[in-house]
């Protein structure tokens, strides 16, 4: 991603540029040309000031406001102090090293920041609503949940809705980072914030726009970063106190020897003053409270880019010590919709049973048999069914085409007496038989599933391969389907027949009885009290009901169980950088520190412990916005 300057950071490259070339002209001068202290003063100034004139005016109005510790106080004193002392071109080159790298931090966070705001840009500027037949362009929030709007190839969805009318390919790569086109059709639901790409469709809104996914998104990446983690936090308290003390002992170290070794003797004044100068150049804190910072954000910077919403610093870091993951089951695992597994014929075929069951059913909008009309596919004539009676707690009970035949489960074919058997398979079963001269003919039974989603297997292997120890699915369901699906997933235990309230209880057991860090997976408003109380809370956030994705902590924008080891991964890869940052930076420093207390480094060797630990911390951090696999 191309990054282009901003007019302050042009200014300040600008000024870098003519400060760098003043310097090199004058060192390349004074090496021919003897000058007296207060012209070398003076000349050497002029790049200090170029370079450094806004540190020195932020660090003097802190200083009359009391805010006294910060780094750019630490500049001013150090580089005065070396000017004091007499290195005038040191105290230059230090102001001059200490704005590139500044120049740098700037770059970084702005380069992290537009790959947070190409997220941004997924809010839609305006809504075509249709209203007493003509189509009228109007702001986004003030479309009511019910209203017809319009969505025309090229423009992006501005609301959540179901499409009534027309199909096209819609892309949302912005909010699942998935490249390829998804097809809509009628009855498809459609995310605010994606693109509409070939046809014109007419969207029946079914959320606000202050209640609408895209935005949701855009609240939850606004405030992450207020969010801080455990180590973030640590860094800004350390930084609070490091300051202050690392000036005093600058004090000391320019003060105190000099008044036993020589008082006065100039020469041993100078010596120890440009000592403590170094030692207050190298121990500026601005390596630890910019890349750390800047490590997170970009972490959630690049998971955002794969459709991974993390709304803190802080639930990365939880993130990362996973090693338990607790699921729900129907619309995390399963895709929450029944559909025919298989169809197990007795005395007539397949496709006559499936026929004769979606007569039986078509007048039914139970879940189960919308299943069965849709695996039929074709089309029912309904002047051919008579009477349909239902017969609660067992099935249907319909004449079709002067035939009657039973519908439902076993109990319905007890009553009505025919001889029929179990099923081998596990799921709902729907048996059919039909009245023949008074007696029940057993036709046969259809097996129907919630099914089993494509990337669930695959997301249970890769959370094994990161090294999580406990995969365990809580669920309402029967014991033998919950079982069923935890065996062809390869989870590791499973809970089933629970009511609401037994999974937050079931949940509270399996935290108890582990030592690492319990996230669980869920989407359903039921799943909300589980998702505030884990460790770590995720959300399947493209069909999740908002009472999830507001609980969740992480929200998974397509939906695939799968991205949950990718959080982990890019959890991970993003503390690992942290500490990579915080043991380089403190170890680099804490050397030169003692080196320069020691009068062996030199003000170059403290720049490079300024700046140049502040650069390699900033280019290893910025390492966190790279997506996994780039």
């Amino acid at each position: 991603m191309k990054y282009k300057l901003t007019r302050k950071q042009k200014k300040m490259l600008i000024r870098i540029i003519i400060a760098f070339g003043l310097l090199a002209v004058i060192s390349l001068l004074l090496h021919f040309i003897e000058l007296p202290w207060w012209a070398q003063l003076i000349i050497y100034a002029i790049p200090y000031v170029i370079a450094g004139y806004d540190v020195l005016k932020t660090a003097f109005i802190n200083l009359i406001h009391g805010q006294i510790f910060d780094e750019k106080f630490l500049m001013m004193v150090a580089t005065v102090g070396a000017f004091a002392a007499g290195d005038y071109r040191e105290a230059s080159a230090v102001m001059l090293f200490y704005q590139i790298g500044e120049l740098f931090q700037s770059i970084a966070v702005g380069r992290s920041r537009k790959s947070i705001a190409k997220l941004m840009d997924i809010r839609p500027d305006s809504a075509t609503v249709i209203r007493d037949g003509n189509e009228i362009e109007v702001s986004p929030d003030e479309v009511e949940v019910g209203e017809t709007i319009i969505v025309k190839p090229g423009e992006k969805i501005p609301l959540d809705g179901v499409i009534i009318e027309g199909e096209s390919s819609v892309n949302q790569a912005a909010l699942t980072g998935e490249s390829a086109p998804v097809d809509k059709v009628f009855s498809d639901n459609v995310i605010s914030g994606t693109l509409n790409l070939t046809g014109v469709i007419k969207v029946r809104t079914t959320s606000a726009f202050g209640q609408s996914t895209v935005s949701k998104i855009l609240e939850l990446v606004e405030n992450a970063s207020d969010k801080k983690a455990k180590v973030e936090n640590f860094i800004t308290k350390f930084a609070r106190y490091y300051t202050p003390i690392v000036v005093i002992s600058a004090l000391v170290l320019g003060i105190i020897p000099p008044l036993f070794l020589g008082i006065g003797d100039i020469e041993v004044w100078k010596m120890w003053l440009t000592r403590a100068c170094v030692f207050l150049v190298v121990s500026c804190p601005c390596a630890l409270v910019v890349s750390v910072p800047l490590s997170f954000f970009g972490g959630i910077g690049g998971a955002s880019k794969d459709g991974i919403l993390i709304k803190g610093a802080g639930y990365m870091e939880v993130l990362s010590k996973i090693d338990t993951v607790v699921f729900d089951k129907t619309g995390t695992l399963t895709k929450g919709v029944f559909a025919v597994d298989d169809i197990h014929p007795n005395i007539v075929s397949a496709a006559e049973l499936l026929d004769i069951a979606a007569c039986c059913e078509s007048f039914s909008g139970h879940p189960v048999a919308q299943s069965i009309i849709r695996a039929h596919e074709g089309h029912i004539d309904k002047s051919l069914i008579g009477e349909v009676t239902e017969i609660a707690g067992k099935g249907v009970k319909a004449v079709v085409e002067g035939r009657t035949y039973y519908c439902g489960n076993g109990q319905l074919m007890e009553s009505c007496k025919a001889d029929w058997h179990e099923c081998h398979m596990t799921g709902t079963i729907i048996h059919i038989a039909r009245e023949d001269n008074g007696n029940c003919e057993y036709l046969g039974h259809i097996v129907i599933n919630d099914q089993i989603k494509e990337d669930s297997e695959d997301a249970v292997r890769s959370l094994k391969n990161v090294g999580v120890k406990r995969l365990i699915m809580l669920t309402g369901d029967k014991k033998n389907v919950a079982e069923n699906v935890a065996n062809k997933l390869g989870l590791t235990g499973f809970f089933a027949e629970l009511l609401p309230a037994d999974k937050v209880s079931k949940f509270e057991e399996i935290l108890k009885s582990g030592k690492g860090k319990v996230a669980f997976v869920g989407d359903g408003i039921n799943d909300a009290p589980v998702l505030m109380r884990a460790d770590c809370g995720i959300a399947m956030g493209a069909m999740g009901s908002d009472a999830a994705i507001e609980s969740a902590d992480i929200v998974l924008m397509d939906d695939k169980p799968s991205k949950i080891a990718d959080s982990i991964k890019i959890a991970r890869k993003t503390m690992r950088i942290v500490w990579e940052n915080i043991v380089f930076a403190l170890g680099v420093k804490g050397i030169i520190l003692i080196l320069s207390a020691l009068g062996v480094a030199n003000m170059w060797l403290a720049v490079f412990g300024d700046v140049g630990v502040l650069i390699i911390a900033i280019l290893n951090a910025m390492r966190c916005m790279r997506r996994l696999n780039s």
